[in-house]
């Protein structure tokens, strides 16, 4: 194969993954956003430092809530697990926010870019989390965690589920090809693109 074949080929393949990756950006951000209601089905993300982040998914198979996802769902599927009231899950994670917040001093001066790996490591925070649930609570460490980490296992799935429906639905209405909705699906579980979970 010539050189002149190999370099077109190549353009044509990054041209094709980028055509791909903003088609699904569009199809999400397209997306009506319902208002959040408290009969929502279960809708966390599962993220275990209490602030549920991604995006859920809502009966209609669209993209719902917002960046910060529905806290008050951790709140009450953590209370059902662990056979506690919602309203003291809701004041042990509220507790833990406010203990683990930056402090003031710690905040970066505008307009700076943030130090490279400045997010806690999310192992630790989710140990974290769960030894003050259970101190909080009154549950056994272990059940906590258990309960957190089938929670984070549950937003996962939906997520997935929700994003195989849009590409399904964007491959039947010829917005994409197989292989190329394969290769969206294929970037989000390998962490390239969001929208699978962390």
């Amino acid at each position: 194969m010539s050189r002149m074949k190999r370099i077109t080929l190549g353009l044509s393949a990054g041209a094709l993954a980028l055509g791909a990756g903003l088609g699904v950006t569009g199809m999400a951000s397209a997306a009506e956003t319902p208002s959040p209601s408290a009969s929502a089905s279960a809708e966390s993300t599962g993220s275990t430092d209490g602030s549920t982040a991604g995006s859920a998914a809502t009966d209609n198979g669209k993209r719902g809530g917002h960046k910060g996802g529905d806290r008050g769902q951790l709140a009450a599927d953590l209370a059902t697990k662990l056979g506690v009231e919602e309203a003291k899950v809701t004041e042990a994670i509220q507790a833990f926010r406010e203990a683990n917040k930056p402090a003031e001093g710690t905040a970066r001066a505008e307009g700076t870019a943030p130090a490279e790996n400045t997010r806690p490591d999310r192992s630790a925070t989710d140990a974290a989390l769960a030894k003050s649930l259970a101190e909080s609570l009154g549950v056994e460490e272990p059940k906590v965690t258990a309960a957190l980490e089938e929670i984070r296992a549950a937003g996962q799935a939906e997520r997935a589920a929700a994003l195989k429906t849009r590409l399904d639905q964007a491959v039947t209405d010829g917005k994409l090809t197989q292989a190329e909705a394969d290769a969206v699906t294929k970037a989000v579980e390998s962490g390239v693109i969001g929208g699978g979970g962390r």
